[in-house]
């Protein structure tokens, strides 16, 4: 009798578990289509503004590796050269209604729009460089008049910072600029407010992208030009057609990249991609200036040493009209345009204090090349 009661429950537990096994495998295999779909990637196609060679076409890449490896697959970003969809100076057009979506590019290029865009990007001289420039856009309200401008201009898109660039070149000429007086009349390439202070200057100016400044050198469209920095120069070319470069100006002494994202695509991403994305961009902020280091000084030397470049420090007189014209220009475009002031009015207090520190507090690393070096900088 003890046999019998102790035997009839176990054919009933094994029917049990089977079907409980049975069970928990029909819901592993309905649900793993489900966790299959979940794991399909958002793709994003990003389009820089920049020819197939030039350098800032590794610092876009070093954003999109750092998002790619941080999103664990489930975010996706496809590079693209410029003009591989949109010719350069149309991809935030692009972005906002979706023909891509995303971009990598400077404000300047889109300041026929709007010519407060090149504020940030490049504009007025307030004594800040572009490291303390973007401290002013993430910490002292540059992103909130940023996004009001993108609104005012009905852009749907989001938009990020990335690299603090070095100062600009005046750029390079057939003659070497010894005075301010010289640019008066000349045919000079250049983007942005820029062009509107090299007009205050005198100069006749064209706006091109990098990869047209060639080609219109040898149509006689210009005559001198500015693109960005000795890496970016030297691979379209400058050093095979021209000889005097002159280094330093205030047209452009800070500059970053634009990383936008159309507004629905970024809706469609999580919060935690969202935040993979934002954190990508400061990391590649940052590894953006190490790459620049790591090519612009050697770029330099080689203009230099091997292509027999005539590498000249921008005299003072240049500078001295240079901020004449700003003077000028920037109490025009404030009058003209309420919010112009603002962003503007809004630099410089962020400027008179971080500027003030930044001075005071700096050391004479000029005296400490020298000392080391046993050689002079170069000086306007």
């Amino acid at each position: 009798m003890r046999s019998e009661q102790s035997t009839k429950p176990r054919p009933a537990r094994r029917k049990f578990l089977t079907g409980a096994a049975a069970a928990t495998a029909g819901a592993a295999s309905l649900g793993f289509p489900m966790i299959a779909k979940s794991q399909s990637p958002i793709v994003i196609k990003m389009q820089g503004a920049w020819s197939a060679t030039d350098i800032f076409n590794e610092f876009a890449q070093e954003f999109v590796t750092r998002v790619n490896e941080m999103a664990g697959g489930r975010l996706r970003v496809d590079y693209l050269v410029g003009g591989a969809v949109v010719k350069p100076f149309e991809v935030t057009d692009a972005v906002s209604k979706g023909v891509l979506d995303a971009g990598h590019t400077v404000p300047v290029y889109w300041y026929g729009k709007s010519k407060v865009a090149s504020l940030f990007g490049s504009g007025p001289i307030n004594g800040m460089d572009a490291f303390q420039t973007l401290s002013w856009i993430y910490r002292g309200g540059g992103l909130a008049l940023y996004n009001e401008l993108l609104q005012k201009l009905g852009l749907n898109y989001v938009g990020f910072f990335a690299m603090p660039m070095p100062t600009q070149p005046l750029g390079w000429f057939k003659t070497p600029i010894s005075d301010a007086k010289q640019l008066k009349g000349l045919k000079y390439r250049t983007v942005g407010l820029a062009a509107d202070l090299f007009q205050q200057m005198g100069a006749k100016v064209t706006q091109l992208p990098g990869g047209e400044i060639v080609p219109a050198l040898e149509r006689g469209v210009i005559d001198a030009f500015e693109f960005n920095n000795p890496t970016s120069d030297s691979r379209f070319g400058a050093q095979d057609v021209i000889k005097n470069y002159e280094m330093g100006s205030y047209h452009q002494a800070m500059e970053f990249f634009e990383i936008c994202l159309n507004k629905k695509k970024w809706d469609s991403m999580s919060k935690d991609l969202q935040a993979i994305w934002r954190y990508g961009v400061e990391a590649a902020s940052q590894a953006n200036y190490w790459t620049a280091m790591a090519n612009y000084p050697k770029d330099l030397r080689k203009l230099i040493d091997k292509d027999k470049v005539n590498v000249l420090r921008t005299p003072t007189s240049v500078f001295q009209a240079q901020l004449e014209a700003w003077d000028v220009l920037t109490q025009k475009l404030s009058s003209e345009d309420p919010f112009f002031k603002k962003v503007v009015d809004s630099q410089r207090a962020w400027a008179k204090d971080v500027v003030f520190y930044w001075t005071f507090n700096d050391a004479p690393f000029p005296m400490g090349y020298e000392h080391v070096f046993k050689t002079k900088l170069p000086k306007a």
